[in-house]
């Protein structure tokens, strides 16, 4: 049976207890706030690794989403959300009116709002690059940016603002 990377992201940090209990069950990975976790499950597709993850753990953890760590052959990333009655409740009404599975519909959801965050972040580093060239030249920015994407080949990333 393989194994899928799945990543879980909680909605409030988990506390030193519940993670000890929740590996009791699951080796998991934390990172340093504890507010997202790495495992390992085997599962005959990613999909059934999340659905096996999200069973085992949710009554043990604060999980909001769990989604393959990689992506799949067609590049997409599985998502697992558990929604409340209320959110599940609308989401079936709107798939209901435009003749749409709810889980097509939360898909096209997503899809729009990562594109629309993309676009957001292209138009901020757009701005910011036209403020930089209103008062240093091209070749300045450009080799600024060289030695600073230069100096970071040996250096840890750090997190986008």
């Amino acid at each position: 049976m393989p194994h899928h990377a799945v990543e879980s992201t909680l909605t409030r940090p988990a506390t030193s207890g519940e993670l000890r209990h929740a590996r009791c069950g699951v080796p998991l990975a934390a990172n340093a706030d504890r507010t997202r976790l790495m495992a390992v499950r085997g599962a005959r597709s990613p999909g059934g690794a999340l659905h096996a993850l999200r069973r085992r753990l949710d009554v043990l953890l604060p999980i909001d989403v769990l989604s393959t760590h990689y992506p799949d052959r067609h590049g997409q990333v599985l998502l697992n959300v558990a929604l409340g009655h209320t959110a599940d409740r609308a989401l079936r009404r709107d798939a209901a009116v435009v003749g749409q599975r709810p889980r097509d519909l939360l898909r096209r959801r997503v899809t729009a709002a990562l594109t629309r965050a993309e676009q957001e972040r292209a138009r901020r580093l757009e701005d910011r690059l036209e403020s930089l060239l209103a008062h240093h030249t091209p070749h300045e920015v450009l080799a600024c940016v060289d030695g600073l994407l230069h100096g970071r080949q040996h250096q840890p990333t750090r997190a986008a603002p």
